[in-house]
């Protein structure tokens, strides 16, 4: 239970991380903090969810990390091509100011 837990936790965590990275130059420091930011945070959950460094939960949480890296970048390709506006690197400002 506690790892289908930190799984969505971990997807969920990654969205906007993906959203931002698909904003920003790609090898940049931006783009690199896209990716590394949330480790801590998924460390920190492995922690203390008990799961911890077990190998076969990496194959599960480094799928939910990409999955969740893709999906947010295919939110903002998506947002971008269908012309929604404004734009930013932020997902969370991105649909409030749509509403």
């Amino acid at each position: 239970m506690n790892l289908i837990l930190v799984t969505i936790f971990v997807f969920l965590l990654n969205l906007p991380f993906g959203y931002w990275r698909a904003n920003v130059k790609k090898y940049g420091v931006q783009w690199a903090m896209a990716i590394h930011i949330p480790v801590p945070f998924i460390i920190a959950a492995r922690i203390f969810s008990d799961i911890g460094f077990e190998l076969y939960t990496y194959p599960i949480l480094v799928g939910a990390f990409f999955l969740g890296q893709l999906l947010g970048k295919f939110l903002y390709t998506r947002r971008k091509k269908l012309g929604q506006s404004p734009l930013t690197s932020c997902l969370v400002m991105d649909i409030v100011r749509q509403n």
